[in-house]
Protein backbone atom coordinates (compact mmCIF):
# COMPACT_ATOMS: atom_id res chain seq x y z
CA UNK A 1 0.00 0.00 0.00
CA UNK A 2 1.36 3.16 -1.09
CA UNK A 3 1.30 6.50 1.81
CA UNK A 4 1.46 10.24 1.36
CA UNK A 5 2.18 12.72 3.51
CA UNK A 6 -0.88 14.45 4.89
CA UNK A 7 -0.77 18.04 4.02
CA UNK A 8 -2.52 21.21 5.55
CA UNK A 9 -1.66 22.67 9.34
CA UNK A 10 -1.46 19.04 11.07
CA UNK A 11 1.40 18.26 8.48
CA UNK A 12 4.47 17.76 10.53
CA UNK A 13 7.41 20.29 9.70
CA UNK A 14 9.89 18.78 6.58
CA UNK A 15 13.70 17.52 7.58
CA UNK A 16 14.33 21.02 5.95
CA UNK A 17 12.29 23.17 7.67
CA UNK A 18 13.68 21.45 11.29
CA UNK A 19 16.82 22.00 10.14
CA UNK A 20 16.38 25.47 9.59
CA UNK A 21 14.47 26.13 12.93
CA UNK A 22 17.12 24.44 14.59
CA UNK A 23 20.04 26.34 13.29
CA UNK A 24 17.80 29.70 13.67
CA UNK A 25 17.61 28.32 17.48
CA UNK A 26 21.04 27.61 18.12
CA UNK A 27 21.93 30.88 16.42
CA UNK A 28 18.55 32.78 18.77
CA UNK A 29 19.92 31.25 21.64
CA UNK A 30 24.32 32.46 20.89
CA UNK A 31 22.51 35.40 20.33
CA UNK A 32 20.92 35.92 23.81
CA UNK A 33 22.62 33.81 25.60
CA UNK A 34 25.37 36.46 25.75
CA UNK A 35 22.64 39.40 26.12
CA UNK A 36 21.36 36.93 28.82
CA UNK A 37 24.35 36.46 30.57
CA UNK A 38 25.38 40.20 30.40
CA UNK A 39 22.10 40.85 31.85
CA UNK A 40 21.26 37.76 34.08
CA UNK A 41 23.27 39.79 37.36
CA UNK A 42 20.99 42.80 37.30
CA UNK A 43 17.97 40.64 36.38
CA UNK A 44 18.45 38.42 39.29
CA UNK A 45 19.15 41.26 41.47
CA UNK A 46 15.87 42.55 40.43
CA UNK A 47 13.75 40.23 40.34
CA UNK A 48 15.07 37.24 42.36
CA UNK A 49 17.43 38.83 45.41
CA UNK A 50 16.36 38.09 48.61
CA UNK A 51 14.87 40.38 51.14
CA UNK A 52 16.78 42.03 53.70
CA UNK A 53 15.15 40.28 55.95
CA UNK A 54 16.11 36.74 54.30
CA UNK A 55 19.92 37.54 54.20
CA UNK A 56 20.60 36.65 57.48
CA UNK A 57 21.60 39.76 58.37
CA UNK A 58 19.62 41.24 60.62
CA UNK A 59 20.36 37.64 62.65
CA UNK A 60 23.71 39.10 62.92
CA UNK A 61 23.43 42.26 63.94
CA UNK A 62 20.74 41.53 66.63
CA UNK A 63 23.33 38.86 67.91
CA UNK A 64 26.02 41.52 68.36
CA UNK A 65 23.25 44.53 69.68
CA UNK A 66 22.22 41.58 72.65
CA UNK A 67 25.89 40.72 73.26
CA UNK A 68 27.14 44.03 73.39
CA UNK A 69 23.82 44.68 75.98
CA UNK A 70 25.16 41.70 77.72
CA UNK A 71 28.58 42.72 77.75
CA UNK A 72 27.27 46.28 79.20
CA UNK A 73 25.14 44.94 81.83
CA UNK A 74 27.44 42.43 82.86
CA UNK A 75 30.24 45.50 83.39
CA UNK A 76 27.73 47.53 85.35
CA UNK A 77 26.82 44.89 87.46
CA UNK A 78 30.85 44.89 88.14
CA UNK A 79 31.25 48.21 88.52
CA UNK A 80 28.27 48.02 91.45
CA UNK A 81 30.09 44.97 92.70
CA UNK A 82 33.44 46.89 93.60
CA UNK A 83 31.35 49.84 94.53
CA UNK A 84 29.48 47.33 97.15
CA UNK A 85 32.64 45.60 98.34
CA UNK A 86 34.44 49.75 98.49
CA UNK A 87 31.24 50.55 101.00
CA UNK A 88 31.10 47.94 102.73
CA UNK A 89 35.29 48.36 103.52
CA UNK A 90 34.50 51.81 104.27
CA UNK A 91 31.88 50.50 106.39
CA UNK A 92 34.14 48.42 108.49
CA UNK A 93 36.67 51.06 108.52
CA UNK A 94 34.00 53.48 109.95
CA UNK A 95 32.99 50.90 112.67
CA UNK A 96 36.46 50.06 113.35
CA UNK A 97 37.23 53.69 114.18
CA UNK A 98 34.30 54.41 116.00
CA UNK A 99 35.20 51.44 117.83
CA UNK A 100 38.77 52.59 118.78
CA UNK A 101 37.49 56.45 119.23
CA UNK A 102 34.88 54.38 121.27
CA UNK A 103 37.32 52.47 122.85
CA UNK A 104 39.70 55.28 123.76
CA UNK A 105 37.22 57.67 125.10
CA UNK A 106 36.05 54.31 127.83
CA UNK A 107 40.09 54.71 128.62
CA UNK A 108 40.45 58.53 128.90
CA UNK A 109 36.93 58.33 131.12
CA UNK A 110 38.61 55.16 133.01
CA UNK A 111 41.63 56.68 133.44
CA UNK A 112 39.69 60.04 134.41
CA UNK A 113 38.07 58.01 137.47
CA UNK A 114 41.12 56.28 138.72
CA UNK A 115 42.87 59.18 138.85
CA UNK A 116 40.13 61.07 140.79
CA UNK A 117 39.95 58.14 142.69
CA UNK A 118 43.64 57.98 143.28
CA UNK A 119 43.76 61.35 144.12
CA UNK A 120 40.50 61.30 146.41
CA UNK A 121 42.47 58.33 148.30
CA UNK A 122 45.21 60.49 148.62
CA UNK A 123 43.45 63.17 150.18
CA UNK A 124 41.42 61.15 152.58
CA UNK A 125 44.84 59.48 153.49
CA UNK A 126 46.32 62.31 154.38
CA UNK A 127 43.64 64.46 155.92
CA UNK A 128 42.62 64.53 159.75
CA UNK A 129 39.51 64.57 161.22
CA UNK A 130 38.14 64.33 165.36
CA UNK A 131 39.10 60.73 166.95
CA UNK A 132 34.74 60.72 168.32
CA UNK A 133 32.72 61.88 165.23
CA UNK A 134 30.62 64.89 166.19
CA UNK A 135 32.56 65.59 169.69
CA UNK A 136 33.55 68.69 171.23
CA UNK A 137 36.16 68.82 174.17
CA UNK A 138 35.35 69.16 177.24
CA UNK A 139 38.35 69.61 179.29
CA UNK A 140 41.09 71.69 177.56
CA UNK A 141 45.06 71.25 176.92
CA UNK A 142 47.09 71.95 180.21
CA UNK A 143 44.45 72.84 182.37
CA UNK A 144 45.60 72.47 185.66
CA UNK A 145 44.46 70.09 188.96
CA UNK A 146 45.34 68.00 191.38
CA UNK A 147 44.12 64.76 188.60
CA UNK A 148 46.99 64.89 186.67
CA UNK A 149 50.40 64.00 187.91
CA UNK A 150 52.05 66.53 186.21
CA UNK A 151 49.85 69.09 188.03
CA UNK A 152 48.09 69.72 184.31
CA UNK A 153 46.44 68.29 181.40
CA UNK A 154 48.75 67.01 178.91
CA UNK A 155 46.04 66.82 175.96
CA UNK A 156 42.08 67.17 176.22
CA UNK A 157 39.13 65.26 176.81
CA UNK A 158 36.39 64.46 173.98
CA UNK A 159 33.03 64.17 175.39
CA UNK A 160 32.28 60.13 175.14
CA UNK A 161 29.68 57.75 176.08
CA UNK A 162 30.45 54.67 177.27
CA UNK A 163 31.06 52.34 174.20
CA UNK A 164 31.18 55.24 171.81
CA UNK A 165 33.35 54.30 168.52
CA UNK A 166 36.84 55.87 168.58
CA UNK A 167 38.78 56.27 165.58
CA UNK A 168 42.56 57.00 164.40
CA UNK A 169 42.57 60.61 163.68
CA UNK A 170 44.83 60.08 160.45
CA UNK A 171 46.94 57.85 158.66
CA UNK A 172 49.80 55.83 160.18
CA UNK A 173 51.42 52.91 162.71
CA UNK A 174 50.05 51.67 165.75
CA UNK A 175 53.32 51.93 168.21
CA UNK A 176 51.76 50.81 171.20
CA UNK A 177 48.38 49.10 172.02
CA UNK A 178 47.59 48.10 175.61
CA UNK A 179 47.60 49.10 179.35
CA UNK A 180 49.28 52.81 179.79
CA UNK A 181 49.10 52.91 183.64
CA UNK A 182 47.33 56.35 184.54
CA UNK A 183 45.72 56.23 180.69
CA UNK A 184 44.16 52.62 180.77
CA UNK A 185 43.78 51.05 177.98
CA UNK A 186 45.48 53.29 175.46
CA UNK A 187 47.06 53.95 171.68
CA UNK A 188 49.95 55.19 170.62
CA UNK A 189 49.91 55.84 167.18
CA UNK A 190 53.27 57.42 164.80
CA UNK A 191 51.49 59.45 162.00
CA UNK A 192 52.86 59.95 158.11
CA UNK A 193 53.46 63.09 158.92
CA UNK A 194 56.27 62.19 161.62
CA UNK A 195 54.33 63.25 165.17
CA UNK A 196 52.43 61.14 167.01
CA UNK A 197 48.56 61.27 168.70
CA UNK A 198 47.98 58.99 171.91
CA UNK A 199 43.98 57.99 172.61
CA UNK A 200 43.56 56.73 176.65
CA UNK A 201 40.96 55.33 179.36
CA UNK A 202 39.70 52.79 176.28
CA UNK A 203 37.24 50.04 177.36
CA UNK A 204 38.55 48.16 174.36
CA UNK A 205 41.05 48.24 171.85
CA UNK A 206 40.44 47.47 168.15
CA UNK A 207 44.12 47.13 166.67
CA UNK A 208 47.71 45.92 167.88
CA UNK A 209 50.92 47.41 167.48
CA UNK A 210 52.72 47.30 163.79
CA UNK A 211 49.46 47.59 162.05
CA UNK A 212 48.84 50.46 159.56
CA UNK A 213 45.66 52.64 160.09
CA UNK A 214 43.82 55.47 158.02
CA UNK A 215 41.89 58.73 159.17
CA UNK A 216 38.18 57.46 160.43
CA UNK A 217 39.52 53.37 160.93
CA UNK A 218 37.99 52.34 164.46
CA UNK A 219 40.90 51.60 166.67
CA UNK A 220 38.46 51.10 169.98
CA UNK A 221 36.04 52.33 172.24
CA UNK A 222 35.81 55.05 174.82
CA UNK A 223 35.15 53.89 178.42
CA UNK A 224 36.76 55.03 181.91
CA UNK A 225 39.65 52.63 182.09
CA UNK A 226 43.08 54.09 184.38
CA UNK A 227 42.86 57.55 185.76
CA UNK A 228 39.34 58.30 184.97
CA UNK A 229 36.47 60.01 186.35
CA UNK A 230 33.95 58.81 183.89
CA UNK A 231 33.93 57.68 180.31
CA UNK A 232 35.28 60.31 178.16
CA UNK A 233 38.50 60.10 175.42
CA UNK A 234 42.04 61.15 176.39
CA UNK A 235 43.58 62.67 173.10
CA UNK A 236 47.24 63.74 173.12
CA UNK A 237 49.09 65.40 170.32
CA UNK A 238 53.00 64.29 170.88
CA UNK A 239 55.96 64.84 169.18
CA UNK A 240 57.35 61.32 170.51
CA UNK A 241 56.15 58.01 171.19
CA UNK A 242 57.06 59.35 175.08
CA UNK A 243 55.03 61.34 178.11
CA UNK A 244 55.77 64.71 178.29
CA UNK A 245 56.32 65.93 174.29
CA UNK A 246 52.90 66.89 174.39
CA UNK A 247 51.78 69.82 171.74
CA UNK A 248 48.51 71.53 172.17
CA UNK A 249 46.14 69.03 170.28
CA UNK A 250 43.24 71.73 169.57
CA UNK A 251 45.84 73.60 167.57
CA UNK A 252 47.86 70.16 166.04
CA UNK A 253 43.77 68.78 164.79
CA UNK A 254 43.15 72.57 163.20
CA UNK A 255 46.38 72.96 161.94
CA UNK A 256 45.38 69.89 159.65
CA UNK A 257 42.33 71.23 158.59
CA UNK A 258 39.86 69.89 161.82
CA UNK A 259 36.63 72.02 163.08
CA UNK A 260 37.51 71.70 166.74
Amino acid sequence: MAFTRATGKHRGPSRLTRRRAGIAGVATIATTGVIGTLASPALAADADAPSFEDTGLTQIVAADSLAATIDAQAAAQEREAAEAVERAKAEARAKAEAKRKAEARAKEIREAKERAAREAERKRLNSFQLPVAGSYVTTSYQAGGALWSSGSHSGVDFRAASGSRVVSVGSGTVVEAGWGGAYGNNIVIRMNDGTYTQYGHLSSISVSVGESVTPGQRIGLSGSTGNSTGPHLHFEARTTAEYGSDINPVAYLRARGVNV
